[in-house]
């Protein structure tokens, strides 16, 4: 945990840079429309995602340290070649387990986030679940495990082969010649984003293409069907957490539903997307048929509205970069209490990026929480011994997000809420 997080007090602010540099190129080079709510919900799911990792929130049925004192029949002694056969093997785990969660229901959830965007940009690359709490698939790893690749290298290994694959999440890096049939490539991950029939589920590779060809899912992109990005069942909304537990929802409303037996067990185990008979008759799902013509996501925003969401977003981002700074300081179960309050307050400010009028609940009851916590603890979790101001600074920030939230919601959202109902 602590190792995490120390990695991501590196990472996290260049990953913000470089969103912000690709922004700044497409809005001023290209004369691209700056989409800033859909670009600080997908950073804001970077957010939810870092925090589950750094706590630990998942535990595998069968560990991989298991598997090596168990399985291995060949220890591999070279240094480079321990690390080459390392990532080949993450590489191809990961080609295996995102196509089963292209292809069953079940395990649709956990990545439906990453594809919830209506653009296709570094930010959304972020878009990571929350919403796997258990995992299956350690046995993908079995080749190296095999080969007597220890786990302190599996563990070194992953987040790199995680971040290798942030660059190709842009629209700004045509096809890039002899590397097109080596690696993934931005033109390859358009094809994997994009809900257009002929692209729909394919290229699954993470690092290299070679998976999706030798597997039958490989797909270029075509010069006369340019990619359109989302979900055929939209999320529309930008709360993250939201989105995280969309499918799961669905799904459970749809086997509750369903009058028969067998549809209740086996809608978990179909392919992505398949609803009992009975219940896709009495509720139509609402899905975009025709990938060309639909309104993507985006309620109005005011200035002074834009200018707060983000005021909130770089506000959390502080809090997360102390979180992961000082979370071997924090212990259990403060570190526990910490990330809570960390989703609470990304809950509470999506939800007025929706404008949603509840968001002033979820804003008062988090304000509340962070003042009982800071009387509670005599400070803002341990801050004063380094910064003597910030307690302050977090209440008079619990304070100014209530009043900044209450003057939307009361003279914005339900002012409009009223117009609506007027005409």
């Amino acid at each position: 945990m602590e190792t995490y997080g120390k990695i991501l007090t590196i990472a996290s602010p260049l990953f913000l840079l470089l969103v912000l540099i690709e922004k700044a190129y497409g809005h001023f080079a290209r004369k691209d429309s700056f989409k800033a709510m859909d670009m600080i919900s997908s950073l804001t799911s970077g957010y939810t995602n870092s925090v589950k990792d750094v706590l630990g929130l998942s535990v595998s049925i069968l560990s991989y340290e298991w598997m090596v004192r168990h399985w291995t029949l060949y220890k591999i002694e070279s240094t480079i070649w321990v690390y080459i056969i390392a990532f080949v093997s993450l590489d191809l785990t990961g080609y295996l387990v995102h196509r089963m969660a292209h292809s069953i229901n079940f395990f649709w959830n956990k990545h439906a986030i990453h594809h919830s965007s209506e653009e296709f940009n570094l930010a959304c690359a972020l878009r990571q679940s929350i919403s796997s709490f258990v995992s299956l698939f350690t046995i993908f790893l079995l080749p190296a495990a095999l080969l007597g690749v220890e786990p302190k290298v599996i563990a070194i290994v992953a987040p790199l082969h995680l971040f290798a694959q942030f660059w190709y999440h842009t629209v700004y890096i045509g096809k890039m010649g002899i590397l097109e049939k080596i690696i993934v490539t931005p033109s390859h991950h358009r094809v994997h984003h994009a809900i257009n029939p002929e692209y729909l589920d394919k290229n699954h590779g993470q690092i290299f293409i070679i998976w999706d060809k030798l597997f039958g899912t490989f797909q270029e992109e075509l010069p006369d069907v340019p990619p359109v990005y989302g979900i055929t069942r939209p999320a529309s909304t930008w709360n993250p957490i939201k989105i995280n537990f969309q499918h799961l929802w669905f799904l459970i409303k749809d086997a509750y539903r369903t009058n028969s037996l067998k549809d209740k067990f086996r809608i978990w185990f179909m392919p992505t997307g398949w609803r009992p008979a009975d219940v896709a008759a009495r509720f139509p799902d609402k899905k975009i048929e025709d990938p060309y013509n639909f309104e993507k996501y985006a309620p109005k925003t005011s200035k002074p509205m834009l200018v707060w969401i983000w005021f909130q977003f770089l506000f959390t981002f502080g809090m997360l970069y102390y979180f992961f700074g000082n979370i071997a300081k924090f212990g259990v179960p403060n570190m526990f209490v910490y990330g809570g309050f960390i989703y609470l307050t990304i809950f509470a400010y999506t939800e007025l990026m929706d404008r949603n009028p509840y968001a002033l609940a979820w804003e008062v009851l988090k304000n509340i929480i962070g003042f009982a916590l800071i009387y509670q603890m005599g400070d803002w979790f341990g801050s004063s011994a380094k910064y003597p101001w910030a307690s302050a600074v977090m209440m008079a920030y619990f304070v100014l997000s209530t009043a900044v939230t209450f003057y939307f919601v009361w003279f914005e959202i339900r002012e409009e809420s009223k117009e609506i109902t007027l005409a």
